[in-house]
């Protein structure tokens, strides 16, 4: 199996100074990590482009475009405590954005199986109206807005230890996308309940598995086969579009969160297996500490090209089986 992956040294360029852990960094370490599990003949190297205006206000207000494009056009500052630019972050925003749209145009010639967008600035806390967490554009968002309104149904999944609070913002009432998160819970950016799921003709395309401290993989992979996968199999999705996010690492110096590598690969690849092959599309999002981060990204990109890289096993005895059941019940 191939995987078009996606990246661009344009990406490095988004400089949001030395002491931010969203920092170039990553992406070198997701790059090492790939390279390290022998992955390179499974990859397809695929240019990202710029998501033009129009794609982009698919998802987000004017407003989010103008304020981004000001700032970086002003040689960069703050959006928010969290969220820095430089000038040249609005290009790598705008290619990040750009990645999905043309993984979709090469998966649409069958040239692939999956892509993965190995992108900065990650996107999900990118709201339709404003930019914040780190997120300028959500590039997870702009991608299956594209696809739903080319008439497929998508669904996202987003496994980042942080809510995803702007994709679920995104399609809260579209019932051709449906948006399935787990996240730790109570935690930034303080969205992302039980209860929350969705509203109008999207009322119960909205999934969220909010996560105790310290919660281990089987929890994760029990709400998957209790709660969310009967969920699924009754939507259909045509397209899934993957939020992998690899701050629930056990060692992420942000969250507190008890995951492995291996977690991850058992999450990708049972989360794969919902749509057919060549229709598999993955962001890179969060994840902060780099060994963590370079290992749990290889070990998500080997299940998408259909091989193994475990260097940790999963994990299991920590908390949160009582979400699976409760989210269950909400289905009935």
């Amino acid at each position: 199996m191939s995987v078009l992956w996606i990246t661009d040294e344009r990406f490095l360029d988004h400089d949001t100074g030395r002491s931010h852990p969203e920092r170039s960094a990553r992406l070198r370490a997701v790059v090492d990590g790939v390279q390290r599990a022998g992955l390179d003949d499974a990859l397809v190297p695929t240019e990202p482009r710029l998501a033009t205006d129009a794609e982009l206000l698919a998802v987000h207000d004017s407003s989010v475009l103008d304020s981004v494009q000001r700032m970086a056009q002003s040689g960069g500052g703050r959006l928010d405590p969290d969220t820095v630019l430089s000038s040249e972050s609005e290009v790598a925003a705008r290619m990040a954005a750009g990645a999905g749209l043309a993984a979709v145009e090469v998966l649409d010639a069958n040239a692939a199986d999956a892509a993965f967008c190995a992108v900065r600035p990650p996107g999900h806390h990118a709201t339709p109206a404003r930019s914040m967490g780190f997120c300028l554009f959500n590039s997870a968002a702009v991608c299956a807005q594209a696809l739903a309104d080319r008439g497929e149904r998508v669904l996202v999944v987003d496994y980042d230890a942080h809510h995803g609070n702007g994709t679920q913002d995104a399609f809260w009432e579209d019932d051709r996308v449906m948006y399935v998160s787990w996240h730790q819970y109570p935690f930034y950016p303080g969205t992302g309940g039980l209860l929350e799921r969705g509203a109008g003709a999207g009322l119960g395309t909205t999934i969220n598995l909010p996560m105790p401290t310290g919660a281990t993989g089987d929890t994760y992979r029990r709400g998957w086969e209790e709660a969310v996968l009967p969920a699924v199999e009754d939507f259909e999705p045509d397209w899934l579009v993957l939020s992998a996010g690899f701050d629930a690492h056990r060692a992420d110096p942000l969250t507190n969160l008890g995951l492995a590598a291996g977690d991850f690969a058992d999450l990708t690849e049972a989360i794969i297996q919902v749509v057919s092959s060549g229709r598999r599309i993955a962001f890179l999002e969060g994840g902060y500490d780099l060994d963590a981060l370079a290992d749990c990204a290889a070990a998500a990109v080997a299940v998408l090209a259909g091989t193994q890289w475990r260097p940790e096993p999963a994990t299991s005895g920590g908390p949160g089986v009582e979400v699976a059941a409760a989210a269950a019940a909400l289905l009935l």
